[in-house]
């Protein structure tokens, strides 16, 4: 069954103010801080149990610094329409990154959440960085998309098996015809099916490998390039 989340601000009341570097730019960000007491919070344990969520948002991954680094060097130019802005969604977008990096590239951004506390923090996560003109939506994976979309952004969303099959089906009704959709994840055992599902849903999909690549963060992974081939 779809359902979204909201986890309370009284789960995370101190936030520390965090720089992530990115092509050579730094990016500010806010997260909240003492992990251990968020995730013992009586309101996160009960989401737990209804739902087996845990709100991993509350961190930076080192899929998502890989996404940035993507984003950043994509060719966006090809694929905005004219007079237009090229709009994204961001999925499970966390702190917002992603998100952040792709309005720094002209994108009209929607970031979108299963948890609506995380959505609000990459909504001021943007504009921190001095960005007002995106869009926020609380989004469950297993719910039907509300419209598709010609960019999709995402990074580490199949952290867990039982979201991967969830993951596929969404990204395969969300993606417009001949849009692009770009996926990164650091080689989890969880994601391996991905792409068989992506395929099977009828999308075409290239893997190639990695890496935050930053000082201070090496991680390596996968990226997904993910097209619909309609269009």
């Amino acid at each position: 069954m779809a359902r979204t989340h909201h986890t309370p601000a009284d789960a995370f009341r101190e936030l520390v103010r965090d720089t992530a570097v990115v092509g050579g730019r730094k990016y500010l960000f806010d997260r909240p801080l003492g992990l251990d007491k968020l995730f013992d919070h009586p309101a996160v344990r009960s989401a737990y149990d209804a739902d087996e969520y845990i709100p991993y948002w509350a961190d930076l991954w080192p899929a998502a610094l890989m996404l940035a680094q993507v984003i950043l060097k994509e060719p966006w130019e090809d694929r905005t329409p004219p007079g237009e802005p090229l709009e994204a969604l961001e999925i499970g977008c966390g702190l917002g990154l992603s998100g952040i990096v792709a309005l720094s590239r002209g994108l009209r951004v929607t970031f979108s959440d299963v948890d609506a506390a995380a959505v609000q923090l990459a909504a001021s996560n943007a504009r921190l960085n001095g960005f007002h003109d995106f869009e926020t939506a609380a989004v469950d994976l297993r719910a039907e998309p509300e419209r598709p979309f010609p960019v999709l952004l995402a990074a580490d969303i199949c952290y867990e098996q039982r979201l991967t099959e969830a993951t596929a089906t969404f990204i395969a009704r969300a993606l417009a015809p001949g849009g692009l959709a770009l996926v990164t994840d650091t080689d989890r055992y969880s994601a391996r099916p991905f792409r068989w599902l992506l395929e099977q849903a009828g999308l075409s999909v290239t893997v190639t490998p990695t890496k935050a690549g930053e000082p201070g963060n090496r991680a390596k992974g996968f990226l997904y390039r993910i097209t619909h081939p309609e269009g």
